[in-house]
């Protein structure tokens, strides 16, 4: 069965491998400018015009998978070399262009850019569009089209334009880290920077010294993305690589529920704080709804905080599908409490770094989180925690109703009718990937089972009321 949906996906996982296996055995220093002729051997270029670039590039992944340009606080990076495949384009007329009589495409652009040759044929003099989009709406043939590059369609918050040199280049004045742009991009030349080197060096430590015990802090999509293996068996994976003990971040998740249903009645209003990238994103672009954000940390941040307080010393590691992640924990509310973050892929590439296979091991068993917390992983399930949350509460009098956003783009249209007083909900669940943390960039599948493996999850948990689940915490 394959792990990964994309080809692009399994090289970057080859590179952490590579990477990962060097360091375990302290060689990686000596041995880390053979990394890119250990993937492609030979001298048959098998993805590029010729084998020099592309171990050119394999370099520069090398890089971004050691932690890539430390001055550069975003966590997702292009690799310029690797970005010249993609036609600039922008709005195009296709020869299905009919030369009418009507010129609706010129009427309507109001910046001249619109002119016919002999034949009427309709052209576009770049020098003076202004991407609007509005020759292609009211052209009658379609005729008229948008060719996007792939990462340019996958942010909706426009942080990408392209250089002189027509690569990609990220504004990180607007980037939310998402990892949109990393999952679409089909040449792998926009990838997140890995910290997977932090992580071994964590785990080499504590086996070493034992000055400290290492928790694996798994996210609720732990169920959806290991589809070769059963659950129990990744959970075992993460043992046998030096892991003391896996919890479930969606156990912070129940205790984020529970304190946000308290919050929201108190105030009356919220946006949830539990995706990094959208509170980056409400930060960035509509500051003025800032203080409408629930004041709790994210159920990362808060099991990883209560486990610091009560079993240090110990370091924590979060594992989850998320890229957004690796900004959170630099964040300084954050960094004291979760060491290092990692996604799915490269957690992958550490089992198989240390030849583990995960399909031959016994199952493990994770029992901390109640259902409501498990299901934060997909769109939705947040709002229905929280509607849990009001019920254990007590809060009969308070009336939930949520706006859950399926998407970035589904997020600026609900905090666009807040601030034009026209939004009828009195909470919003801001999710910046499609169908929620299952659709995260850094998992190794994405799909609509996911979200079904999601609610199974749920339905196994042991503790069936958040209740129940945080109330292990106070023994």
């Amino acid at each position: 069965m394959r792990k990964f949906d994309t080809k692009v996906q399994h090289l970057k996982y080859k590179v952490l491998r590579e990477v990962a296996k060097l360091a375990w055995n302290d060689t990686l220093l000596d041995n880390v400018m053979d990394i890119p002729k250990t993937i492609v051997p030979g001298k048959t270029p098998t993805m590029r015009c010729c084998v020099y670039k592309e171990r050119a590039i394999l370099s520069e992944r090398v890089k971004l998978a050691m932690g890539g340009d430390r001055d550069n606080p975003n966590v997702i990076e292009v690799i310029d070399i690797a970005c010249d495949e993609c036609p600039m384009g922008g709005f195009e007329v296709t020869n299905a262009c009919r030369g009418c009589l009507a010129h609706r495409c010129e009427d309507v652009c109001r910046f001249g850019a619109i002119t016919f040759d002999e034949n009427h044929v309709a052209h576009i003099d770049k020098s003076k569009c202004r991407e609007c989009g509005a020759c292609s709406r009211v052209c009658p043939y379609t005729a008229i089209i948008s060719r996007k590059r792939p990462c340019e369609n996958a942010c909706k918050i426009k942080a990408i334009t392209m250089n002189e040199d027509k690569a990609a280049a990220i504004d990180n004045d607007k980037c939310i880290g998402c990892g949109a742009c990393v999952y679409q991009c089909p040449f792998g030349a926009i990838t997140d920077k890995s910290f997977i080197l932090d992580v071994i060096d964590i785990i080499k430590k504590s086996n070493k010294n034992k000055d400290y015990k290492v928790y694996a802090l798994v996210a609720p999509s732990i169920s959806s993305p290991f589809t070769y293996a059963k659950l129990g068996q990744v959970i075992t994976g993460l043992k046998e690589l030096g892991f003391h003990t896996v919890v479930e971040a969606a156990l912070g998740a129940d205790m984020v529920a529970f304190a946000e249903s308290e919050e929201l009645h108190e105030k009356g209003f919220l946006t949830s704080s539990c995706c990094p990238a959208f509170v980056s994103y409400i930060e960035k672009t509509m500051p003025e709804l800032a203080p409408y954000i629930s004041h709790n940390l994210s159920p990362m941040a808060t099991i990883a905080k209560y486990i610091k307080e009560h079993e240090s010393p110990c370091k924590v590691v979060f594992i989850g599908p998320c890229t957004a992640k690796k900004a959170e924990v630099k964040k300084k509310s954050v960094s004291p409490y979760v060491d290092a973050a990692m996604t799915f892929e490269e957690l992958q590439a550490l089992f198989d770094s240390r030849d583990i296979d995960i399909t031959g091991l016994s199952e493990g068993v994770l029992d901390n989180a109640s259902y409501f917390g498990r299901i934060f992983a997909r769109c939705g399930g947040l709002a229905d925690a929280v509607a849990e949350g009001l019920k254990e509460h007590g809060y009969d009098d308070f009336e939930l109703k949520a706006c859950s956003c399926d998407g970035i783009e589904a997020c600026r249209t609900a905090l666009l009718k807040k601030k034009k007083g026209v939004l009828d909900a009195n909470f919003i669940e801001g999710m910046a990937c499609i169908g929620g943390c299952i659709g995260g960039a850094g998992c190794l599948t994405h799909g609509e089972k996911n979200k079904a493996e999601v609610d199974k999850y749920g339905k196994e948990a042991y503790e069936k009321t958040i209740s129940d689940a945080i109330s292990v915490l106070e023994k």
